[in-house]
This record gives C-alpha cells, sequence and structure tokens, in this order.
C-alpha cells in the first residue's frame, strides 16, 4: 500500500517576497565627471558649464544615471545638481553614487510603495536567491517594510529557509 506523496510547501500558507521580479529594467550607467575638471582635479565653473551645455545628454534616455567623481577632487554639490538638471528630461532616476547605491536607491523607492495587505498577519519568505543584481540593502528594507505587517519572517526558500522575525503574542 503506497501513501501519497503531499507537497507541503504548495500546500502552506507562505507568502514569497521575490525582490528579483521588481528589478526595474533599464541600462545602468557610471558617469564620471572626472574627465571635466580641469587637470582631472579642479572644477573650472565657465569650462565646466561649456561641457555641459556642449554635451550629448539624449544619449542618456531612459537610463539610470549614478554619478561620481573617479579622482581625488572637491566637487562642489551645485556641480552634481547642475548635471542633474540636465539629465532630468532623459534618464529614468539619477544619483550621486556607484552602482550599488544606484540599485539601492531604485529598491528603496520601490519598496516604500509596495501593498503591505499581502503580507498581513501572514508567513513570509524573502526568497534569498536570484539571477539579478539585488543589492543587500533591498533584503534590509523589504524585511523591515514586511515586519510592520508580518506573522513571521524567513529568508531562503520554502525548503531551508532561516528565521528572522516572529511577531510576539501579547
Amino acid at each position: 500500500m503506497s501513501e501519497e506523496i503531499t507537497n507541503r510547501v504548495a500546500q502552506s500558507k507562505l507568502v514569497t517576497f521575490d525582490l528579483e521580479e521588481l528589478y526595474p529594467e533599464g541600462k545602468r550607467i557610471l558617469f564620471d565627471i572626472k574627465d571635466w575638471l580641469h587637470e582631472g582635479f579642479i572644477l573650472k565653473e565657465k569650462e565646466f558649464r561649456k561641457s555641459l551645455d556642449e554635451y550629448s545628454w539624449e544619449s542618456h534616455k531612459n537610463q539610470y544615471v549614478g554619478l561620481i567623481c573617479s579622482s581625488d577632487a572637491i566637487i562642489p554639490g551645485w556641480a552634481y545638481m547642475l548635471i542633474a538638471t540636465k539629465l532630468q528630461p532623459y534618464a529614468k532616476k539619477v544619483i550621486v553614487g556607484n552602482l550599488e547605491q544606484l540599485e539601492t536607491a531604485l529598491y528603496q523607492s520601490i519598496i516604500e510603495r509596495i501593498d503591505l495587505s499581502v503580507f498581513k498577519d501572514k508567513a513570509v519568505i524573502i526568497k534569498g536567491c536570484s539571477n539579478k543584481p539585488v543589492p543587500e540593502n533591498a533584503y534590509l528594507l523589504a524585511t523591515t517594510k514586511i515586519q510592520e505587517v508580518a506573522k513571521s519572517i524567513m529568508y531562503g526558500e520554502a525548503c531551508s529557509s532561516v528565521p528572522l522575525y516572529k511577531r510576539r503574542k501579547f
């Protein structure tokens, strides 16, 4: 007499949250302003503004842009702001920072808008494996956001998860 095999994972009331599904498609670039500085270190405002005016900003249409300066130059805040005004009509998002900081900023925007009602009083597994560059900070942001309403939170896969949070019973 053989017993029927039951998939307990499929029958569980676990809700899986996969950050990879939220990955915003689009090209990511680092925009290094070092080449627009005199000798790579000195920002001369008049020359800098002229370079910005002559640059083809349309080439960054629908891109996510991280602004950096790879030299040890001290860049005034207004310089990044000025570049952002040029990119604004074309780029999807502009930040000052590297690609990981850019990904974190993208996920922060997405996670802030998540509808938490699907997680209310549920056991949630935040899926751990990803084929896309999901930054570590996205997992932290998701955990703290979902913790507001979830009964429990785990990390990993349903077959091998690590418990992170369980709401106290009062």
